[in-house]
């Protein structure tokens, strides 16, 4: 069954660990990576994270054109792993790409996810209950991956909240249940 899971979370909080780990990873899976290795810090935690996923990921580096990577990965894969879109904001703000792109591309990417073509995980941070950025590029990146990430909440199936390593299902949307045949129709508009 194809599905949507979308997991956000602070720094070092066992995002991409729990993304990996997922069991319904299996068959044919792409991890796409939008890190890019920059300075000595970024480079170790690319090592880090590539012996923390399993052997048979097929790993893709894209850092920019996130919607038409992933487009062309639905025929060849089962699932694709997305890790992660805080650094992909990150790199189109310091490209000089504008806010509207950066937003056209995440509501593309909603849209992908939306199509249920292949099974999705996306990995994002949450930086809107950190400390207030002191810098203008510092407030508009935290609003501008508020948007993107509450763009990509609502096209997925789920979201999971990792807090200190343990995940916490904030949204999850159940197959809908078939109507009992004595079931009257006004049944069906009641909340359980």
């Amino acid at each position: 069954m194809v599905s949507s899971l979308f997991i956000l979370g602070g720094a070092r909080s066992g995002k991409s660990r729990f993304a990996v780990s997922d069991p319904a990873l299996a068959g044919r899976v792409a991890f796409v990576a939008t890190a890019r290795a920059t300075d000595g810090d970024m480079a170790r935690r690319i090592v880090r994270h590539q012996a923390e996923r399993p052997r048979h990921f097929a790993t893709v580096e894209e850092p920019y054109e996130l919607v038409r990577s992933l487009t062309g990965l639905e025929a060849a894969y089962d699932a694709v792993v997305v890790d992660c879109l805080t650094l992909w904001v990150s790199n189109r703000l310091l490209r000089g790409d504008t806010d509207d792109a950066i937003l056209d591309e995440a509501e593309a990417l909603a849209k992908l996810i939306g199509r249920r073509a292949t099974s999705v995980t996306v990995v994002s941070n949450e930086v809107g209950e950190g400390v207030h950025p002191e810098t203008a590029m510092g407030l508009r990146f935290r609003d501008l991956l508020g948007l993107v990430n509450q763009k990509v909440a609502a096209a997925c199936d789920r979201v999971v909240l990792m807090v200190a390593g343990v995940p916490l299902t904030i949204k999850s949307i159940a197959p809908p249940k078939p109507l009992s045949v004595h079931a009257r129709p006004d049944d069906a508009l009641q909340s359980p």
